[in-house]
């Protein structure tokens, strides 16, 4: 039987980096967790102010939708394809999806800023083979985030200055929740060395 490998953190710790590597070694298809997002006109889209300027929380929990998230995986797991949305960070809205294919009894990687939120009902279901919490510190993940913002253009460069310095008082709890919910923390490369050691991992990896 196959089973997902969670990788969590703070924003910019290496997640998706971490998870094209697995990829790469072990062909595990990638679910991106962050664009199950609500939509940014959802009533319920919690939301922060930056300097003036009012935008989504995205790293509040409950901006992210984690039951659909977890029926998707459970639909990947159970017949080795899925449906899954396709969000933009600038728009701050649902822009298309993409289907995510994976061999009966393989293992699925998924990777978001709140993985762990889903972790106890993943291993209450059998379905958990790890959940790993990413950071290379506070400064590191800092500066890790804002040159990925602004590569990407999610949002002003000085919102994204603002909102990174914020996360970055945050990160803390963000850390300490994680690792309430059952996560391991490490930096990318640990977690890469500590999976390839699992034994469910090896074993279905063949």
């Amino acid at each position: 039987m196959g089973g997902v490998v969670l990788l969590t953190g703070p924003s910019g710790a290496g997640k998706s980096r971490l998870a094209r590597r697995l990829h790469t070694a072990y062909g595990w298809p990638v679910v991106r967790l962050d664009d199950f997002y609500r939509e940014g006109e959802d009533p319920s889209l919690p939301m922060v102010e930056l300097g003036g300027t009012r935008l989504p929380d995205w790293d509040d929990p409950r901006s992210w939708r984690a039951d659909a998230a977890l029926d998707a995986l459970s639909e990947l797991l159970a017949t080795g394809r899925a449906e899954v949305p396709s969000y933009d960070l600038a728009t701050s809205s649902t822009v298309g999806s993409q289907v995510v294919t994976a061999p009966l009894g393989g293992v699925v990687v998924a990777e978001g800023i709140f993985a762990a939120e889903i972790a106890p009902v993943l291993r209450e279901r059998g379905l958990l083979i790890g959940a790993y919490c990413i950071t290379h510190g506070r400064l590191g993940n800092y500066l890790f985030r804002l040159g990925r913002d602004l590569r990407e253009r999610r949002k002003p460069p000085l919102v994204l200055v603002r909102r990174g310095w914020e996360l970055g008082r945050r990160e803390a709890d963000i850390v300490a929740r994680a690792v309430r919910l059952g996560a391991v923390c490490a930096t990318p490369n640990e977690t890469f060395d500590a999976i390839a050691r699992h034994p469910d991992s090896r074993a279905i990896a063949g």
